[in-house]
């Protein structure tokens, strides 16, 4: 589905990524692990066109996507959840999720079914300010608002860090939801190595702004992850 080759990305003079080829098969979750400030964002962003300069080929379903903006990007089919979430704290609920309608390729605005389904607490209190909500909630309005873009793939960037621990399994159940049952396409950036084998098909860690190891999730070993992600 998604091709990246010989990737290298900038933040004004920062040279960040270097190198960097991925592969990510349709319909599979794939894990990207390492430790803090390795690239592991940057990337995410180069995917969806949001750092100052990029080299290299980004292919979706075989279209050259690399030098498009990001909005055309977000019409192609990639919704990003950030980390941090990015919500605007002064709108409600249901205004923050129909944001992402905006990406929608048939051009409708609406809050899909399924965010209903996985989210009924949402749909509950749409007319709620997002700035009100507990750290877990405006996860669940992230991500709602991503899937509102009726995405081929999403991105999650450490989609539980800083949630409060009775709703990160929460959060992990709509992940393999969203993938297994639904079959969307998901890159998932993760520092819980537990949680990144239970969810991905195949992984790749990175150091210093590189790729250093990648492969089928069965490959990621504890000697691996000692390796390249041991502080």
């Amino acid at each position: 589905m998604l091709t990246l080759t010989n990737i290298d990305s900038y933040y004004g003079r920062s040279h960040i990524l270097h190198g960097v080829c991925l592969d990510v098969p349709a319909a599979e979750v794939t894990t990207i692990l390492g430790r803090n400030g390795t690239g592991k964002t940057t990337l995410l962003k180069t995917i969806m066109g949001l750092t100052d300069r990029m080299t290299g080929e980004i292919r979706l379903d075989d279209a050259e996507i690399g030098g498009e903006p990001t909005y055309r990007r977000a019409r192609a089919g990639f919704a990003y959840v950030p980390q941090g979430r990015d919500i605007v704290p002064d709108f409600s609920i249901r205004e923050n999720i129909l944001m992402g309608s905006y990406a929608r390729r048939d051009g409708r605005r609406v809050i899909p079914e399924l965010v209903a389904e996985l989210f009924p607490y949402l749909i509950e209190n749409l007319d709620r300010p997002g700035g009100v909500l507990s750290g877990g909630q405006q996860q669940q309005v992230a991500i709602a608002r991503a899937l509102a873009a009726d995405p081929k793939a999403l991105l999650l960037d450490e989609p539980t860090e800083g949630i409060q621990p009775s709703i990160v399994e929460e959060i992990e159940d709509v992940i393999l939801r969203l993938n297994r049952e639904v079959g969307v396409t998901i890159i998932l950036v993760e520092q819980n190595v537990a949680f990144a084998r239970r969810a991905g098909h195949r992984f790749a860690i990175m150091e210093k702004g590189r790729v250093v190891a990648a492969g089928e999730i069965a490959g990621l070993s504890d000697e691996l992850v000692h390796r390249h992600m041991a502080v």
